[in-house]
């Protein structure tokens, strides 16, 4: 089912009317996708500045690396099979998320529902895993600096893990009960661009969590 509640998007040549002294702009589209949405650039911008403190993270991790002469200190490395099996999950997350985005591009409601509730299931389990993750860590937040800088870089994908599943289950409920229009199908598409920062933003925190320890 496509959704034809609101207007199309303005099609190349369109513009507002004027009549007189007056701009008439009753028949143009309240929203758009893409660039031209004001979501979209404040999603960039988010995107910015957390991806400004995962960097500053992952260097306070290797300053800490400099401060030792055995990484990590005293401790075993991080076991490998939760984080690499949510790698894996993450990487087979966009495949949803990216059907889901087309679905809300072309406001087709009933694709948008199921790819909407896929790709939270999809995150709820990876909020499981993560949970077993801060338990094979091989150390607490507070064993010594290494342990601070690991649980602070997986504290910080989690918090944004969790957020965008919180994110995701409120558009999932509200494209069942509505409202629906088209500004709705935007919410769709800019939480799927975030969710691809969440699924980016885990690979090199994964590389520093679980690799580093291992070749340092």
């Amino acid at each position: 089912m496509t959704d034809t509640s609101a207007p199309a998007e303005l099609r190349p040549g369109e513009a507002p009317v004027v009549r007189g002294d007056a701009l008439v702009v009753d028949a143009l589209p309240s929203f758009r996708f893409s660039h031209h949405s004001l979501m979209w650039w404040g999603t960039f911008g988010i995107v910015a500045i957390e991806g400004t403190v995962f960097a500053i993270a992952i260097v306070a991790y290797f300053y800490v690396r400099t401060q030792v002469n055995v990484w990590p200190p005293g401790l075993l490395p991080p076991d490998l099979r939760w984080g690499t099996i949510n790698v894996a999950l993450l990487l087979l997350s966009a495949i949803p998320n990216e059907w889901t985005k087309r679905a809300a591009i072309a406001r087709d409601l009933r694709k948008v529902r199921i790819g909407i509730w896929v790709c939270l299931a999809m995150a709820c389990a990876m909020l499981v895993l993560r949970g077993l993750e801060f338990s094979t860590l091989n150390c607490r937040w507070d064993s010594n600096a290494y342990g601070s800088a690991v649980w602070l870089l997986l504290g910080l994908h989690t918090v944004h893990l969790a957020t965008d599943a919180f994110d995701t289950a409120v558009l999932a409920v509200l494209l069942l009960t509505g409202p629906l229009d088209g500004r709705r199908y935007v919410d769709v598409e800019e939480n799927s661009i975030y969710w691809y920062f969440v699924v980016l933003a885990w690979l090199p925190v994964y590389a520093v969590i679980y690799v580093a320890p291992r070749f340092l």
